[in-house]
């Protein structure tokens, strides 16, 4: 069984449980189990919970969750890619699947929640990953 970490960005809360939601259940489908959840306040402070629960033994992958929304900057983009960049560095340097279940940027609100099945489609990608790359969880 794949033992996954759920990091979730609550700033948009509602969304956010919605995606939670459907991560759990997709969770509970692939026969994986979240092992350990972190919230977080926004995406941008996913990175530091998502290296800290990479570093556990038990943790056989993390899925990071949130969305952002677009606003009348371009803080939406500014935050988005910082975020997948780090999500990234820490899925290679802690040997860690990392999969980004994050929304935007240039996205709505409505927009979002017309693609709230992205928690599931997370959770897909690191159960695929941590049963596919060498070394694989039996």
């Amino acid at each position: 069984m794949v033992s996954l970490g759920l990091v979730v960005a609550e700033f948009y809360e509602g969304l956010a449980a919605e995606m939670e939601e459907r991560a759990r259940t997709n969770a509970d489908r692939r026969d994986a189990t979240v092992a350990e959840r972190v919230a977080v306040p926004g995406v941008y402070d996913a990175p530091l919970a998502t290296d800290r629960l990479a570093r556990r033994e038990a943790i056989d992958a993390v899925v990071a969750l949130g969305v952002v929304i677009t606003g009348d900057t371009g803080h939406d983009r500014v935050v988005t890619h910082a975020a997948a960049r780090q999500l990234s560095a820490v899925s290679v340097d802690r040997d860690t699947p990392v999969t980004f279940g994050v929304q935007g940027p240039d996205m709505s609100a409505a927009e979002a929640r017309e693609r709230i099945e992205k928690g599931a489609a997370a959770v897909d990608a690191a159960v695929d990953l941590v049963e596919s790359l060498p070394g694989a969880t039996e």
